[in-house]
């Protein structure tokens, strides 16, 4: 079952490696809605109301143990600098 959401440009699940060896699976929801509170396009109903789609998503599937939220690389703020 994918994860869809009008907030949500795209979603995998990937297997995220902890220090004691152990795995967790994490939801990587990709978007392009402003996750920075500081920044004046925030809107926290927004992130609110895809984190609780997010939550609502795990908790059907159980194909996650969470999720994390994450703009595209090309939005982020001096991303072409970082890369050079």
């Amino acid at each position: 079952m994918d994860f869809t959401h009008p907030l949500a440009r795209g979603a995998k699940v990937w297997t995220a490696y902890l220090g004691e060896g152990g795995t967790r699976r994490i939801l990587v929801i990709v978007t392009n809605a402003v996750l920075d509170p500081d920044k004046k396009k925030y809107n926290p109903d927004h992130i609110a109301r895809l984190s609780a789609a997010a939550q609502e998503h795990i908790a059907e599937s159980g194909e996650a143990d969470g999720f994390i939220l994450a703009n595209r690389m090309r939005d982020w703020e001096n991303s072409r600098e970082k890369l050079e």
